[in-house]
């Protein structure tokens, strides 16, 4: 009787452990195949720009190929839609944006739901806009073009890259917070939104650093501030919106998602990689030119951010009644 006891409990013990064993298996063996990075966007963008280096590491630190494949169209559903629809396994990522949050709210009939649908893995960075604007108008800091806008209210004029971007809904949350009035608008890109500023004809634009730092420091246009709740690296020297709008913080945040129901162990091992990359000093020089911070974390912490950013700007969408082109 002794022995059959002894011989049930030993198998109870076995079966308690062997799950937990099963369970972080595809863990330890995870990558044994090569791993789609999805971009849903155009190759050369800064989801792309990111996502090379960020696909280097990961193939370099995990011995599997990570292959970056460009999924645009749709503003970013294209994409993103296809890891929705992708097996739950960790072979198929989707490099997250800010666009990706801002398109819940901007198409009403979208078949997936980012929040719902994709497991934060871990961020990567923030990305400012800088307010930029021609030197025809007689501001030189934030302050005064608050002043001056809500002096001259649908006046001014702002160029927009695009409908539904992060500039779009940053400078909509601008003239909420701060009760000024100008007309925003749209280009096919924020290439020519910059052309026609520096030509004059739009006075402003919410751009983003790595498209407008060459002008501003040729002094070609007068930078005012930059989005982010702190100040940029790049431009050390401009105030945050925040410094004179508290609260204000409309950066474009960067970072890796998958199917929800991935197993936690593998999303576990990729945050662990993800995070190694933003400690190391030279995988983050390569994201200095962007003026970017690291964004380091678990991925309960990412997967939350996602959440709250997709809130914050359906917000803003809903009160601007924005609208995709």
């Amino acid at each position: 009787m002794a022995r059959s006891r002894r011989q049930f409990l030993h198998l109870v013990a076995g079966a308690t452990v062997l799950p937990a064993f099963a369970r972080s298996a595809p863990a330890r063996s995870y990558p044994t195949r090569p791993v789609r990075l999805i971009v849903p966007f155009a190759a050369g963008g800064p989801s792309d720009v990111l996502a090379r280096p960020i696909g280097q590491w990961l193939s370099e630190r995990l011995g599997q190929t990570f292959v970056v494949e460009n999924r645009a169209g749709a503003g970013g559903n294209i994409g993103a839609e296809l890891v929705v629809r992708a097996p739950a396994d960790g072979y198929t990522l989707l490099m997250v944006s800010t666009p990706n949050v801002i398109n819940a709210s901007l198409y009403d009939k979208l078949s997936f739901d980012i929040v719902r649908d994709i497991a934060g893995v871990g961020g990567i960075t923030r990305v400012p806009n800088v307010i930029v604007v021609h030197p025809s108008i007689p501001v030189t800091t934030l302050p005064d073009f608050i002043a001056y806008a809500k002096a001259n209210p649908g006046r001014l004029t702002g160029a927009l890259g695009g409908v539904g971007t992060s500039g779009h809904v940053a400078s909509e949350m601008f003239k909420m917070a701060t009760g000024t009035d100008f007309v925003l608008v749209p280009y096919r890109g924020g290439g020519p939104a910059l052309t026609d500023l520096l030509a004059g004809q739009v006075q402003l634009y919410f751009g983003p650093a790595p498209l407008t730092i060459e002008v501003i420091r040729s002094g070609r246009l007068r930078a005012l501030a930059v989005t982010t709740a702190a100040r940029s690296s790049l431009l050390p020297d401009l105030p945050a919106v925040a410094e004179f709008v508290p609260g204000y913080e409309a950066s474009t945040f960067f970072g890796v998602g998958v199917p929800r129901n991935t197993p936690e162990e593998i999303i576990g091992r990729l945050n662990s990689e993800v995070n190694a990359a933003l400690a190391d000093a030279k995988f983050t020089a390569q994201l200095a030119g962007l003026g970017g911070t690291t964004l380091p974390g678990s991925a309960a912490e990412f997967t939350r951010l996602i959440a709250d950013e997709t809130e914050k700007w359906s917000r803003v969408v809903r009160a601007a009644n924005i609208k995709p082109l």
